[in-house]
């Protein structure tokens, strides 16, 4: 994952790469036809309608209000000019929002395919990125839209605090009971999220086959009767709930030998370790050496008063006598392993012959089985789409929300879309990867260092011609400048380039504690995955013909 820092440079990068560079593409509407397509034209706000209900906890049964803002806006670092999504503003807040379809999506003889954007403008912290297909007859009134609607299948990325996963789950009804139960897919496929743009598709299958895939790379094929918990079907026979283990039942594989007898020169009480009586002190130990003094150079502070603080001590310092010698103070004869330590005695443990084996309940046949080898025929149909979630991250972007029925049409749509993003923000990435071939410290190698160069050469040419300056450096004036000073501080920055001009640190005394130097930690450069449809190692998806 990036540091806020390298964020940053890409950002500024990004900046002035835009400056100079070839226009932005401009967004176009996709020709391609399915069931539900959402590219959040100028008219969404006649298809989606922000829930005005409210939620009860499970735990505690508080209640919340669906308060979170929904916005339709261009992404923070704009890619495609008039490209807009679908924006969750709000942070700590509860969101809702559906659409309905025009007619309900029956996928009992044709694929379901779901395929749509997500970016985490803000990065990784605690929030989800998943919708909710809804079952058909629940769409209709929007603003009652909460938790309790009924779903068929829930897909999409969820950021879990620490950690991240795609869920994919569906809601299957038991044929004997009416019941609907969660089934989820595990385990969930973890790829990394990052800032940038990210696609995410789910295809089902007829025959009971799925497939997730990440930015077009297969994450996981599967079965749904084989790879979700609970599973689909029940076992057919469970253990009979009201059957009880004897009470003479002998379960204790091994016991102590009844016969066995201690030793008579076995001896507990000898100590595990004894004085090593043929170690001798060291030659040039100081015995009257001690090993911590009072710093010699240590001043009371001028404000110290002794009426109200007591006397001033000053404070101990190893003794630079005892880093010449052996050692220092009182030698003690060390200690080593005793020969005669045997511990408590204990009797051998030998095989119970009353054992009767492990105890299990008698097996009944299951009063609730039944078999379904065509759950997915037997899911509800899709009436229309709705994201219910809680966030502590603002900020996340949905967009080219795609549900159909054919896998080929969804990787068009992503070519004209998300690979057209992925390859700008790749670009982006790649020329701040760049940086690090300039003359100077890479920022991998020393943050701190790569970051003061960049500053320090535009203050000297800002010195000079500070119009030139900006123009000659766009990315380090316009994002070095003021993004590092907002993240690292202006105090921070200007310390580190005066540093040679700072005052001795003071020594430590009863009323001062010595300053503590900041760790620097090395940032990792996650690669950005290609495009595709195939598996993680292909390259990108074209179109099918």
């Amino acid at each position: 994952m990036r540091s806020a820092a390298l964020s940053v440079i890409l950002a500024a990068a990004a900046a002035g790469a835009n400056a100079s560079e070839e226009p932005k593409p401009t967004f176009k509407a996709t020709e391609i036809s399915a069931p539900f397509i959402e590219q959040f034209t100028d008219d969404w706000a006649e298809r989606w309608t922000p829930s005005e209900a409210t939620k009860k906890t499970p735990v505690g049964g508080e209640t919340f209000s669906y308060i979170g803002q929904w916005k339709v806006e261009e992404p923070e670092t704009v890619l495609i000019e008039g490209d807009k999504g679908l924006v969750a503003k709000s942070k700590a807040a509860h969101h809702a929002i559906s659409a309905p379809f025009g007619s309900a999506v029956d996928f009992s003889e044709k694929p379901l395919v779901v395929q749509y954007e997500v970016k985490y403008q803000k990065g990784g912290n605690c929030g989800g990125g998943y919708i909710k297909l809804l079952a058909d007859g629940f769409q209709t009134s929007g603003k009652e839209f909460a938790d309790t609607t009924p779903w068929v299948v829930m897909f999409g990325p969820d950021l879990t605090c620490p950690g991240n996963k795609v869920h994919f789950i569906f809601r299957h009804k038991n044929p004997i009971t009416g019941e609907y139960e969660e089934k989820h897919l595990s385990p969930a496929p973890k790829p990394a999220f990052g800032k940038d743009t990210n696609l995410y598709t789910l295809a089902i299958n007829p025959d009971n086959t799925y497939e997730v895939r990440f930015n077009g790379l297969v994450q996981k094929v599967g079965n749904v009767l084989e790879d979700f918990e609970p599973a689909v079907n029940p076992p057919e026979f469970i253990d009979d709930p009201e059957d009880r283990k004897p009470e003479d039942w002998v379960d204790k594989k091994k016991i102590p030998d009844p016969d066995a007898v201690k030793p008579d020169d076995w001896d507990e009480n000898e100590p595990y370790e004894i004085p090593d009586e043929d170690a001798v002190k060291p030659e040039g130990w100081l015995d009257n050496e001690p090993e911590m003094i009072p710093d010699p150079e240590a001043e009371k502070p001028e404000e110290w008063d002794d009426e109200e603080d007591g006397d001033w001590v000053a404070p101990l310092v190893r003794n630079p006598a005892c880093d010449v010698a052996p050692g220092c103070g009182e030698w003690k004869r060390p200690y080593k392993a005793n020969p005669k330590y045997k511990g408590k005695w204990y009797a051998p443990m030998i095989d119970n012959p009353e054992y009767k084996g492990e105890w299990k309940p008698r097996r009944i046949p299951n009063p609730g089985y039944f078999q379904d080898l065509e759950p997915v025929k037997n899911l509800d149909k899709i009436g229309g789409v709705g994201i219910e979630l809680w966030t502590m991250t603002e900020d996340i972007l949905f967009n080219n929300i795609y549900v159909g029925h054919s896998i080929a049409d969804a990787e068009l749509l992503g070519n004209e879309t998300w690979v057209v993003k992925h390859q700008l923000e790749a670009a982006a990435t790649a020329k701040v990867l760049e940086l690090d071939q300039e003359e100077g410290p890479s920022f991998k190698e020393d943050p701190l260092g790569f970051v003061r160069k960049k500053v320090t050469d535009f203050i000297d040419a800002a010195s000079a011609d500070p119009v030139g300056a900006f123009m000659a450096y766009p990315a380090t004036g316009a994002g070095l400048i003021g993004s590092f000073i907002a993240v690292f501080g202006l105090l921070g920055v200007l310390v580190s380039l005066i540093g040679s001009s700072q005052k001795p640190v003071p020594k430590p005394s009863k009323k001062t504690d010595a300053p503590t130097p900041d760790d620097e930690k090395k940032d990792e450069k996650a690669p950005v995955a290609p495009a595709g449809g195939k598996s993680k190692e292909e390259t990108p998806v074209k179109k099918r013909k």
